[in-house]
């Protein structure tokens, strides 16, 4: 099954006699189009369980038992999960940026760009795409998480605030992986440059850690990381730890309109 999109138009007028509503049609096809692909693949979703289960069942068991890192009287594994949730999103999106040159590479790219879709609503599409697929990974951490014994919030309120925070921190990140694939335009380049800061950005968040226990340069990047809001919102609203609610969806929420600007700039460089 496929989701056809719009002929083209002609000039520079396409994107201008686009509604909203038809520009929303287009971004929720490019997602329909994500989620087929990943149905026809559902091994992929197990291959992507085995990291997230290693770093809970491996490294948040012992350390929960060694007790060296205060968490304020949460156990340490219910601390960790969160952190593995989003650590787990951010693994999913942060790889588009292949993707989209595969695309390229294949001609799929060029025949998007023809259409009166706008740049934007491409980017879009994709981003969110990368938020169902994050989702499918979240509920997966869910589980693992559950059958260890942590003890996540059942109030639906709170998890259509999770729904929201790993849609948002999923958009952001396939953003910022589409704008670096925009830049260096070359699969090799972008692997390499996507395992290079996929690391670093987890260990500069709060993901593993209290910040209290950062040290200060290390304080001022975990300030200044996406990552870091993404796992104090999926904190607050799973385990109830103290958390800026309004802030982080404010920096997520602004992080990811700031990315899809970005990417959309980048996307007919890329398409070339």
């Amino acid at each position: 099954m496929s989701v056809p999109l719009a002929a083209p138009l002609a000039g520079s007028a396409r994107s201008e006699r686009l509604s909203p509503r038809l520009v929303l049609s287009r971004v929720v096809a490019l997602c329909i189009v994500e989620i087929q692909k990943l149905s026809h693949d559902r091994s992929e979703l197990i291959t992507r369980a085995v990291q997230p289960a290693l770093w809970l069942v491996i490294f948040g068991t012992t350390f929960t038992k060694l007790h060296v890192i205060p968490t304020g009287g949460v156990p340490y594994l219910d601390f960790l999960a969160p952190g593995v949730l989003a650590q787990s999103v951010l693994f999913v999106s942060i790889f588009y940026g292949i993707q989209i040159i595969w695309e390229r590479d294949a001609g799929v790219l060029a025949k998007l760009m023809v259409t009166p879709t706008p740049r934007s609503a491409l980017v879009t599409g994709k981003a969110f795409a990368a938020g169902v697929r994050g989702l499918a990974q979240a509920i997966v951490v869910y589980a693992i998480a559950e059958l260890l014994g942590v003890r996540f919030t059942v109030n639906p309120l709170r998890l259509l605030g999770v729904i929201a925070v790993v849609l948002l921190g999923a958009a952001f990140f396939c953003c910022l992986s589409v704008t670096i694939a925009g830049l260096v335009l070359s699969r090799d380049r972008m692997m390499g440059i996507g395992q290079a800061i996929m690391m670093p950005l987890f260990f500069a968040s709060n993901a593993l850690y209290p910040v209290e226990l950062m040290p200060g340069w290390l304080q001022v990047i975990n300030h200044v990381n996406p990552l870091s809001y993404q796992v104090e919102a999926l904190r607050g609203l799973l385990i109830g730890t103290p958390a800026r609610l309004p802030l982080d969806f404010a920096v997520l929420i602004v992080a990811t309109g700031v990315g899809i600007a970005a990417a959309s700039g980048l996307l007919a460089r890329l398409a070339r």
